[in-house]
């Protein structure tokens, strides 16, 4: 399976193949994560990424430990973009 990428941090290089969003769900389905983001633009992108992916990214935004990530915000490419 491909993933997606996402980060909790603006990325350092290669800022405009980044998209920014908004956390809408986190979702844990088939050993993967699903996390469902609101673009800029509000479009309704969803996002697999692996467990440990969803931990790093999770430990990395500014909520408290065992707090909710909705309404965060993130950086995210889905796989494919070329953007």
């Amino acid at each position: 399976m491909t993933h997606d990428r996402i980060h909790a941090r603006e990325p350092a290089h290669h800022r405009d193949r980044w998209s920014v969003g908004t956390i809408e769900s986190v979702t844990t389905q088939d050993g993967h994560c699903h996390v469902t983001v609101r673009s800029e633009e509000q479009k309704t992108q969803t996002l697999v990424v692996t467990l440990a992916v969803r931990d790093l990214f999770v430990s990395r935004l500014d909520i408290e430990a065992g707090g909710s990530p909705v309404g965060e915000q993130v950086w995210y490419r889905k796989h494919g973009d070329s953007a």
